[in-house]
């Protein structure tokens, strides 16, 4: 009898040898993409990325003009080249210099230290509104004369009708550059009996004031002081409305005399005796100069100035009193 070999061990042989096929084709693509692998290398340079947009053009059509820029954003760096490995001894390039932004230049010229002398701008003469009001000459000073009102005028002169004081009215006076006289007056008598030489031409309130002096302290301080030189007849004064600077300088404030407001006192005359000159008396211990430092002191309840010969030399022959207002009712007594 003939032995006869399975179909199964035929089968499974055939089965066998394929898989064996396989495995063998995928060793070989292994080891092949293992090769190719091991010879790749990088790129010397890499891709270079384009410069980001400038964010500083881009606006938003909904901001509003008004609000702030933000600030540009720095810029990004190139990125530099691998330096070759197999020659370590190559220099490894410096990226070249970024030229500095330029300076955006002024819309206006900027404010810098004054200028040298000499040059055209520091050569020229000051102007009037360079210099201060100290140095500033009357006609400089573009002033006017002060408004009276009716009401307030009418109010005075009542007043001083009812002390008795001889006056008149005068027509406005307007010598220009702020010197004048809306409602002037002359005084011929500072109270009745009591003479006021020369004439004084003034303001209402200036009246009003001196008249209010001697009836409640000039006379009062007389009569203790001086009993026996009798009664004062006349008030000598030296200056009333003038124009003209303080002190009769060339420039500064202008006087208070230029307005009507002001009076200088030179002298009292008595029924008997001697005159009583104002001059310095600070060391006279006589009734006269206790007389003449009691009216300088009581000037102030009257007048919201009174210079004295005790302040400068400008006022060493008289009192200079005027009713100035100044600010919270301040007064400047010396």
């Amino acid at each position: 009898m003939q032995r006869k070999t399975p179909s199964c061990v035929v089968f499974s042989h055939g089965y066998e040898e394929s898989d064996a096929l396989r495995k063998l084709s995928t060793l070989a693509i292994l080891l092949a993409a293992t090769a190719f692998l091991a010879g790749a290398r990088l790129p010397p340079r890499g891709p270079v990325p384009e410069p980001r947009p400038d964010a500083g053009q881009a606006t938003s059509p909904t901001s509003p003009s008004s609000e702030v820029e933000p600030p540009a954003p720095e810029e990004v760096p190139a990125p530099q080249p691998k330096p070759d490995l197999k020659n370590p001894q190559a220099p490894v390039p410096h990226p070249p210099p970024q030229a500095a932004p330029s300076k955006p230049e002024p819309a206006e010229p900027m404010q810098g230290p004054p200028r040298p002398p000499g040059s055209p701008e520091s050569s020229r003469p000051p102007t009037e509104e360079d210099k201060p009001p100290g140095e500033q000459t009357l006609e400089e000073q573009h002033l006017t004369i002060e408004p009276e009102s009716d009401a307030e005028h009418a109010e005075c002169t009542a007043a001083l009708q009812s002390l008795g004081v001889v006056f008149k009215e005068a027509p406005r006076i307007d010598d220009g550059n702020g010197c004048g006289i809306d409602k002037p007056i002359i005084v011929s008598e500072a109270l009745p009996g009591i003479r006021l030489k020369p004439e004084a031409t003034i303001r209402c309130p200036a009246a009003l004031a001196l008249a209010r002096w001697v009836k409640d302290s000039v006379i009062p301080a007389a009569s203790a002081a001086l009993p026996e030189q009798g009664r004062i007849t006349t008030v000598n004064q030296a200056t009333s409305y003038m124009c003209r600077l303080r002190n009769g300088a060339g420039t500064g404030k202008i006087s208070e005399h230029a307005r009507g407001n002001a009076i200088d006192i030179a002298s009292f005359h008595f029924e008997k005796g001697e005159d009583v000159a104002v001059r310095s008396r600070r060391e006279d211990s006589t009734l006269t100069g206790a007389f003449q430092r009691t009216v300088s002191a009581a000037g102030c309840l009257y007048f919201t100035t009174v210079l004295d010969p005790e302040s400068d030399a400008a006022h060493e022959t008289h009192f200079h009193l005027d009713v100035i207002e100044r600010k919270g009712g301040y007064r400047y007594c010396h």
